[in-house]
C-alpha cells in the first residue's frame, strides 16, 4: 500500500473505478485504486460493449487494445416465442458503428492498466473492511477506508476523497446505509463459457421467453458467453443444471449447443437490482454499480459504469480544486441527465419481458412491425450519442 496518502482512494477496479482513476490521474491527482480480487479476474457479465460505450472508450484514448482483443458486433438478434426473431444492425459498420464482445477479465485489465500507465497506483487482493468516518465538530465526513491486504492486517488508508466503485454489494455504501436490494424486481443470473457453439455471427443475441431470457455472445478464441436471467430464485440452487437445461430445452439454441463443451465453472449472482441513495457525506462519492444497479436487459451496463466513473472523476476534480465537499447534488443531476432516459427505457423493457402477457405482446409486435424492434435495438446500442 502507499505510504503517502492519496488525494483520491478508489474502492473497486472494475470499469467505473478504473475509468475514474484514469481521468483523475491524467489531471494530476494522486490516485490509489484497490480491489479485493487478484487481477486479471473473471467476472460474470454479458461480455458485450455497445457502440455508445465504445465511443466513450475511443474519446478516452483506451479503445485500441479493447478493439484488438474483442470481436465486432454489428447489432443484435432478438427472438421471442414461436420462432419469431428480428435482427437489427446498430448502424453502418463502415463508419465505426458497431459494438464489441470481449471477456470482462480482459476489459477490466486493459482499463486498470491504462489507469496505472497514467499514474494511478493499484493494489489487488485488498479487501475493504469499511469507511473511515470522522464525526468531528463540522459533522460526519469520510476520511478514507479501513482495508485488509495480503498480510491480513487491518490498515487505515486516509484520503482527501473516497470513491466507492466496489460493485452491487458495496461494502462502503452498505456500511453507511446507502444501498439495498429492492423488493422488486428481483432477478438472478447464471452464466458460463462454451466452445464449439454453431451458428454464431457478428451479432449479440437475446432470446426472450415466458419466465426467463437468455443472452448469447460470440467471443475471441472460439468461445461463446451464455447467460440466463430469471426471477425464479429456487431455480438457481444448481446453476450448472439451470444453464444447461435452459439451453437444451430451447428450440432456438439446443441444436446449436448440441456439440458444445462447457469451459470452466458456471457462475451465478443475485438479486441483481440495487437501489442507492445519494452519497451526501463529505469526502465520499459513489460510482458504478455501487451508485445503483438496475439490471440492464439491453446490454448497456458497461456504459453506465464507464460514463458514471468519468462523471464521478470530474466531480472529484471539482471538489479537489475548490475544496468544496457539497457538490453531490451536482453529480446526481449529471447522472440523471446522462442516464435518466435510458433507465426509464430499461425499466419499461424489463417490465415487458417480466410478464408472460408482455412477452406474447412483444412477440406479436415483432412479427407485425419488425422495424420498430430494429429501432429499439439501435437505441439500446446508444448509437444516438
Amino acid at each position: 500500500m502507499n505510504e503517502t496518502p492519496p488525494d483520491v482512494l478508489i474502492a473497486g477496479a472494475g470499469p467505473a473505478g478504473s475509468v475514474a482513476a484514469l481521468v483523475l490521474a491524467r489531471a494530476g491527482a494522486r490516485v490509489q485504486v484497490i480491489d479485493r480480487a487478484r487481477f486479471p479476474r473473471d467476472k460474470l457479465c454479458g461480455d458485450t460493449i455497445n457502440p455508445g460505450t465504445l465511443a466513450i472508450l475511443r474519446r478516452l484514448g483506451v479503445s485500441t487494445e479493447v478493439e484488438r482483443r474483442g470481436v465486432q458486433l454489428r447489432g443484435m438478434l432478438v427472438s421471442g416465442l414461436c420462432g419469431v426473431s428480428v435482427q437489427g444492425d446498430y448502424g453502418p459498420s463502415v463508419i465505426g458503428t458497431y459494438g464489441l464482445a470481449i471477456r470482462r477479465r480482459e476489459l477490466d485489465m486493459i482499463l486498470v492498466t491504462a489507469a496505472v500507465d497514467a499514474g494511478a497506483k493499484f493494489d489487488d487482493e485488498v479487501t475493504v473492511c469499511g469507511p473511515l468516518v470522522d464525526g468531528g465538530p463540522d459533522g460526519v465526513r469520510i476520511r478514507g477506508l479501513r482495508v485488509m491486504g495480503r498480510g491480513k492486517r487491518d490498515v487505515r488508508v486516509p484520503a482527501r476523497l473516497t470513491i466507492a466503485a466496489d460493485g452491487r454489494r458495496s461494502i462502503v455504501a452498505t456500511a453507511l446505509g446507502m444501498s439495498h436490494h429492492p423488493s422488486r424486481p428481483r432477478r438472478w443470473v447464471v452464466g458460463g463459457y462454451f466452445e464449439d457453439v454453431k451458428g454464431l455471427r457478428s451479432y449479440g443475441e437475446m432470446h426472450v421467453r415466458r419466465d426467463h431470457f437468455l443472452g448469447v455472445a460470440p467471443l475471441p478464441e472460439q468461445l461463446t458467453n451464455a447467460c440466463v436471467v430469471s426471477a425464479a430464485r429456487d431455480r438457481f440452487a444448481n446453476p450448472n443444471a439451470l444453464l444447461q437445461t435452459a439451453i437444451t430445452t430451447d428450440s432456438s439454441l439446443r441444436d446449436r449447443f448440441a456439440g458444445a463443451r462447457l469451459v470452466g465453472p458456471v457462475a451465478s449472482m443475485g438479486p441483481l437490482a440495487v437501489d442507492a441513495t445519494r452519497a451526501e457525506l463529505p469526502g465520499l462519492l459513489l460510482a458504478g454499480d455501487a451508485a445503483g444497479f438496475i439490471d440492464p436487459i439491453t446490454g448497456d451496463g458497461i456504459r453506465f459504469a464507464v460514463r458514471g466513473g468519468e462523471l464521478a472523476a470530474r466531480t472529484a476534480l471539482d471538489m479537489l480544486a475548490t475544496d468544496r465537499w457539497d457538490v453531490h447534488t451536482r453529480l446526481a443531476q449529471l447522472r440523471d441527465a446522462e442516464f435518466g432516459p435510458k433507465w426509464r427505457f430499461n425499466r419499461a423493457v424489463r417490465v415487458l419481458v417480466g410478464s408472460r402477457w408482455g412477452v406474447q405482446a412483444g412477440t406479436l409486435g415483432a412479427l407485425i412491425a419488425p422495424g420498430v424492434l430494429r429501432r429499439v435495438i439501435r437505441y439500446a446500442g446508444d448509437t444516438h450519442l
